[in-house]
């Protein structure tokens, strides 16, 4: 049997999942995940970030990538440091905004919005 993909939007996308488990060989492998981000929203949030860059809130002049780790900070997607090989310096570990499921790209989104209407950013994309 070759690997199938669904998304469980409904009873019968369900029935299939159930069918196809029931009939899966021994030693089958199952991966059921939440939804990762969308490409609307992660155009949504990059348009936001360029935004706030050119708003430059509280004279702060940042990069877009550097912006994008202040924001997902705030929104509480911290990362964990680790040390570098050389033991020079530390090197953040988990912070990509690409492994965020839908859900928590939306959090982000809200977060990142809720954080340029305090600092009167003037949208260049809707709410």
């Amino acid at each position: 049997m070759n690997g199938q993909t669904l998304i469980l939007g409904g009873d019968r996308s369900r029935q299939i999942a159930h069918q196809l488990v029931d009939k899966a060989p021994f030693g089958a492998v199952l991966n059921i995940q939440e939804e990762k981000r969308s490409n609307d929203q992660n155009a949504k949030w990059h348009a936001m970030i360029s935004d706030i860059a050119r708003a430059k809130p509280d004279g702060r002049v940042y990069d877009v990538p550097t912006w994008k780790a202040l924001l997902m900070s705030d929104a509480g997607f911290q990362p964990i440091f680790q040390p570098s090989l050389d033991g020079r310096s530390v090197i953040p570990i988990g912070f990509k905004s690409s492994r965020l499921k839908k859900s928590e790209f939306s959090d982000l989104i809200e977060a990142t919005f809720a954080y340029g209407a305090r600092h009167g950013v003037v949208w260049s994309v809707g709410e």
